[in-house]
């Protein structure tokens, strides 16, 4: 149930597909964020004509609302969410040490105060895999310390070390569960070490030494450091990673940092700017980031992006969505978050052709030419 097929390279791009037990996915591949089991402001049907295979719920959100135990006496999150495809859940790792001034971090576990109710909590290596046990998705993330992008080599080795000592603890905790049922989950480790490449190979050797594994996740890169310097960590880090498992990219998903990471040799990205872009007027095109609150859009009937096969821009157009806008009616929001994810979706779709027929470098210069060849709209 947990099998990936590399089936074409050029260079360091991949193509591929991962068999989950809720489908196939086809890779490279974009997974919109469900944060509270649900994609904000989306119908399931929705996200899935717009193209996705697969897509990811929040564990810290979802523990703390409606509760992990609600999830699965409701017949865990596919069934409560209505996804029929696969779906990935994050640790919480990320979300608790965000939550600065409201944590307390120790060698067990994090404590911290809910942002809901300013209930105590805390989460652990083990309740981690409790919890993402009980949600049900195809894959759990473990529980991983995130260090901040700027961090210091001293500070991200701590946060790589202590990542190391919760992932022997979290495979522990998987391995019993998945033992007491029969195994329908599988565990991915979490690559850290800030931006320091010998962090980075000696937290990638902890990790293969613990291992095997069906996944490997890059985490703690888009957190503050320039981009530049994360491309330079997947370039170092790159040429290391097992080729016969997906490589999975935490909280990546702009459209020109998707592309750059698929060339340096990333399967799978996922982040919430799509929709929250849209939410705020933002949408990308193929020639280009538009505001549709833009006053040059007044008077346009051109659709949002006539490259696009979305809903948003068979059906409406410019004009139409930057009314939805000034106007407050909720339906835009809906519209252009349908559109990014679309937008991201599709070139995850159009990379993977273009592996599988030996061009990508060639639409990889013509894609970022025309995606930035003039300014916002």
């Amino acid at each position: 149930m947990f099998e990936f097929t590399l089936l074409g390279t050029e260079g360091a791009a991949r193509a591929g597909t991962l068999t989950l037990p809720h489908g196939i996915v086809e890779t490279p591949a974009f997974m919109p964020v469900g944060t509270h089991g649900t994609v904000r402001g989306l119908h399931p049907a929705e996200v899935e004509l717009a193209g996705a295979q697969i897509i990811l719920g929040n564990t810290y959100h979802l523990h703390l609302r409606p509760g992990e135990q609600v999830v699965q006496a409701l017949g865990g999150l596919h069934r409560f969410s209505t996804w029929p495809r696969p779906m990935l859940t994050d640790s919480g790792g990320f979300q608790v040490f965000s939550l600065e001034g409201l944590r307390t971090i120790s060698e067990r576990g994090v404590e911290f105060v809910s942002h809901i109710d300013g209930s105590a909590r805390t989460i652990t290596p083990e309740s981690s895999m409790d919890i993402q046990w009980a949600l049900g998705a195809d894959v759990a993330m473990v529980f991983d310390h995130v260090v901040p992008g700027q961090a210091t080599w001293e500070l991200a080795e701590e946060g790589m070390e202590r990542t190391l000592r919760w992932l022997e603890r979290c495979r522990q905790r998987h391995g019993e569960l998945a033992v007491a049922t029969a195994g329908r989950q599988t565990l991915w480790p979490i690559i850290q070490g800030g931006t320091h490449a010998d962090l980075r190979l000696r937290s990638l050797a902890g990790t293969l030494a613990r291992g095997p594994w069906t996944g490997i996740a890059i985490g703690g890169l888009s957190v503050g450091e320039p981009k530049p310097v994360m491309h330079r960590v997947l370039e170092e880090l790159g040429p290391h990673l097992p080729a016969a498992v997906p490589r999975y990219l935490m909280g990546v998903g702009f459209p020109d940092d998707l592309l750059e990471g698929i060339a340096r040799g990333v399967d799978l990205f996922d982040c919430v700017a799509a929709t929250r872009n849209g939410r705020h007027g933002s949408a990308w095109t193929s020639t280009g980031k538009v505001n549709v609150r833009a006053a040059a859009l007044r008077l346009s009937d051109a659709p949002l992006d006539p490259a696009c096969d979305c809903d948003t821009c068979r059906r409406f157009p410019r004009a139409y969505l930057r009314h939805l806008f000034m106007a407050e009616e909720m339906l835009g929001l809906r519209l252009l978050s349908i559109h990014n994810i679309r937008f991201l979706i599709r070139l995850g779709e159009q990379a993977r052709a273009a592996i599988l027929a030996g061009r990508f470098e060639a639409f990889r210069r013509d894609w970022s030419g025309r995606y930035h060849q003039r300014g916002e709209s």
